[in-house]
C-alpha cells in the first residue's frame, strides 16, 4: 500500500481513535512495513517514535486490551517546555546571534548542533538531551539544512566577530533603555498595474488583470521604501521616496522616524545605535552618510553610534526578516498601482507578535553626485571604536568637540 493511501486512512480514523487505539494502530502498521516502518509511520501519522514503539510492545501483551490504561484527554506527562518556563527563551538566546538562512522564509535554521546546544542549556541548569533540543527547534520553526552555494563573494575573516560585536552592543543599549534601530532601503518598486509576485484569495476564475510587460510608466516612476525598525519596541517606520536613494535620503528617513515615533518612545534618549549594511546609501564608505548623520546629531543632541554588517551579509540585518519580509507578504499578489496604495499596504502590515508600522510618502528631491569637501569631512566629530573602526564608530554633536 502506498504511503499516501496509509496517510489518508489514518486521517479518516484518527478522530475516532483514543490514545491506546492510536498507538496500537501505529505499531501494527510499523510492524507490517518492516525495516524503517517506525520512521515511516512517525512521518505519515505525525506520531512520536516512542509512541509507535510502545504500540508494538502493547500488541505483544494481553494487557494492551485493558481499557483502564487509556488516559483521559490531556493526560500524560507534560512537555518539558511547559514545566521549564525559560527553556525556549534560553534556547533562542543561544541561537539568535548565529541564526542563518533566508529571512524571507517562514523557517529559520541554526548552524549550531543539537548536542552543542544541549550542552550549553545544561550549563544554564536546564536538564535536556539533544533529542529534546531537536524537538524544541522543530516547534520553534527551525529546520535542519544542507549546505547550499550562494553568491556572497569572499567571506571576511572578521565576519562572525562583527556579528557578535553588534549583538553585544545592541544588548548594552537595550539594557540602558537607549534606542536601537535597524535600517535599510528595500528594493525599488515599479508603480503601476504590474504583476506582483504571490497569490491572494479572489473569486474562482477571476484573477486580477495586469500588464503583460513591466515597462516604466514615466508619470508614476519607481519608489524606494527606506525602513527603520525599532528592535526593542517591534515597530517600523517606512519612508517611501520617489527620487534617488542617496545618503541624504537615508538620514532623512531616520530623522522622520525620530520626530514621528522615536522621540516620543525614548524621551530620555542620549544616544542612538544604528545597525546598517556596509553598502548602499547607508554604507560605511559614504562620506555624505556621515556628514548627514553629523547634522542629525547636532539637531537632536544625541550621540549617534553606527555598526555596519560585514560585506555580503545584508540579509542578516534585523530589518530584513522582522519588517521587510512581512511587508512583502502583506502586498503579495497585489499590483502597486499608486503611491497611496503602496503607503497603505505598508502601513497595514502587522504580525501576531505585535508589529506596528507607520509609513509616509517622501516627495523631496535627493540629487545624486553631491561632493563632500575635505573641510566638511574633517568637521565631523567622529570617534572610531577599537574593533574595526571602519565598521563601528560614533558621531557626537559638534558642540562637544574639543
Amino acid at each position: 500500500m502506498e504511503d499516501e493511501s496509509l496517510k489518508r486512512i489514518y486521517q479518516k480514523l484518527n478522530p475516532h481513535l483514543n490514545e491506546l487505539q492510536r498507538r496500537l494502530f501505529g505499531g501494527a502498521v510499523a510492524e507490517e512495513l518492516g525495516y524503517g516502518g517506525i520512521s515511516t509511520v512517525s512521518t505519515l501519522f505525525e506520531l512520536n517514535r516512542n509512541t509507535i514503539t510502545a504500540g508494538i510492545v502493547d500488541l505483544k501483551k494481553q494487557e494492551a486490551t485493558d481499557s483502564k490504561r487509556i488516559r483521559k484527554e490531556g493526560g500524560g506527562r507534560k512537555k518539558i517546555s511547559e514545566k521549564d518556563k525559560t527553556l525556549k527563551t534560553d534556547l533562542e538566546s543561544l541561537i539568535e546571534p548565529y541564526t542563518r538562512g533566508d529571512p524571507e522564509s517562514p523557517l529559520r535554521w541554526s548552524c549550531k548542533s543539537t548536542r552543542k546546544l544541549a550542552e550549553e542549556l545544561n550549563e544554564k541548569q536546564h536538564k535536556v538531551s539533544h533529542v529534546t533540543v531537536a524537538e524544541l527547534l522543530d516547534e520553534m520553526g527551525y529546520s535542519l539544512q544542507a549546505n547550499k552555494k550562494t553568491v556572497e563573494g569572499q567571506v571576511h575573516p572578521d565576519r562572525n566577530a562583527q556579528f557578535e560585536y553588534i549583538n553585544k552592543k545592541t544588548e548594552e543599549f537595550l539594557k540602558n533603555i537607549q534606542p536601537v534601530i535597524s535600517v535599510d532601503a528595500k528594493k525599488k518598486e515599479l508603480v503601476g498595474n504590474f504583476k506582483n509576485g504571490g497569490k491572494e484569495y479572489r473569486p474562482k476564475g477571476d484573477p486580477e488583470m495586469v500588464k503583460d510587460h513591466d515597462f516604466l510608466i514615466p508619470e508614476l516612476g519607481k519608489v524606494t521604501p527606506f525602513g527603520v525598525y525599532d528592535i526593542a519596541k517591534n515597530v517600523g517606520w517606512v519612508n517611501v521616496g520617489i527620487d534617488n536613494d542617496t545618503s541624504a535620503f537615508a538620514v532623512q528617513s531616520i530623522r522622520q522616524w525620530w520626530y514621528s515615533m522615536g522621540k516620543e518612545l525614548y524621551p530620555s534618549a542620549q544616544s542612538l545605535l544604528i545597525t546598517a549594511d556596509s553598502g548602499g546609501s547607508n554604507g560605511y564608505r559614504r562620506k555624505l552618510w556621515k556628514t548627514e548623520l553629523q547634522k542629525f546629531s547636532d539637531e537632536t543632541g544625541m550621540i549617534i553610534f553606527v555598526c555596519h554588517f560585514p560585506p555580503g551579509t545584508s540579509k542578516w540585518n534585523k530589518i530584513e526578516h522582522r519588517l521587510f519580509s512581512f511587508i512583502s507578504q502583506n502586498w503579495r499578489g497585489k499590483p502597486l498601482i499608486s503611491h497611496e496604495i503602496i503607503v497603505n499596504l505598508i502601513a497595514g502590515t502587522t504580525t501576531t507578535k505585535g508589529l506596528f508600522v507607520k509609513c509616509e510618502l517622501d516627495a523631496r528631491s535627493y540629487p545624486k553626485g553631491i561632493e563632500v569637501t575635505k573641510e566638511q569631512l574633517s568637521s565631523i566629530n567622529l570617534s572610531m571604536d577599537d574593533f574595526h573602526g571602519d565598521w563601528n564608530y560614533s558621531i557626537h554633536p559638534t558642540i562637544n568637540k574639543s
